[in-house]
Parts: C-alpha cells; structure tokens; sequence
C-alpha cells in the first residue's frame, strides 16, 4: 500500500492529537501513536504510566496490541505514526521496536514527529537492523 503525502500528515496529526489522553502522571512525557490498516481503519494509542514502572504501557504497543484485539495480523499494517513533546524525533523504545518486529512487516514505514510537527520517514528495519525475529535465531 502506497501512502500518500495526506494520510503521512493526517496519520501524525492522530498520533500527536491522541498523546493528549496518555496516563503520565510521573514523567510528565505524554506519546501518542496511529496505526493505519490497510483495511483504511486508523488505531490510536498512549502510554499508560504505572508507580511500578515496568507495570508501563507505550503507546505504540498500546496501538499495536488493540489492533491484535481487533483481528489484525503484521501483513495488515500500513504504517506507524508516533509523536511527542521532543525537540529531537521521538524514538520508539526498545521493547516497542522488538514488538514491531513481531507485529508489523520490516518494510513498514515509521513516521517519528517532533514537538515542531517535522516528520521523519523510517522503517521497522531501520529501527531495528539486526532484530532477533524468531527463536531459532
């Protein structure tokens, strides 16, 4: 699926609107991430804080999981959008780029935004050039 110069815009600007409903009530660093599904249909997420902070949801997994809810498999998604506060790009954590992985094609793209409303266009290999993608690895 080719996405097009509006769906890139209208898929960050989900992702920076959403950021506004995340649960930060310690760091004080709201994300917000869009999936868009090749079906059309755009999942939102944020990240949910915990006082035990490994409890800690990002909003990318977030987004990621509630479409596994909805049916969704890695050969539905058609793009990532993630925004934040940031002077510099936001970039997925670690754990979120693993779940990437398993849950989105290498060649997805990933739009990280800044708190200007810049966007960089990345891939799920890009983030993750030497990803440990099965367990016979």
């Amino acid at each position: 699926m080719d996405i097009l110069q509006e769906q890139i815009k209208s898929l960050a600007d989900q992702a920076k609107e959403i950021k506004e409903k995340a649960y930060v009530p310690y760091s004080h660093f709201p994300v917000g991430a869009a999936i868009l599904y090749k079906s059309g249909e755009v999942i939102q997420g944020v990240n949910v804080e915990n006082v035990s902070f490994g409890a800690t949801n990002c909003a990318e997994r977030t987004a990621l999981f509630t479409g596994i809810t909805k049916g969704y498999g890695k050969h539905d998604v058609a793009a990532i959008a993630v925004a934040a506060n940031t002077e510099d790009y936001i970039m997925p954590c670690s754990i979120c780029r693993q779940v990437m992985v398993e849950l989105c094609e290498y060649d997805t793209p990933v739009f990280l935004t800044n708190g200007a409303g810049d966007i960089k266009r990345l891939t799920v290999a890009d983030l993750v050039p030497y990803a440990f993608d099965s367990l016979n690895n």
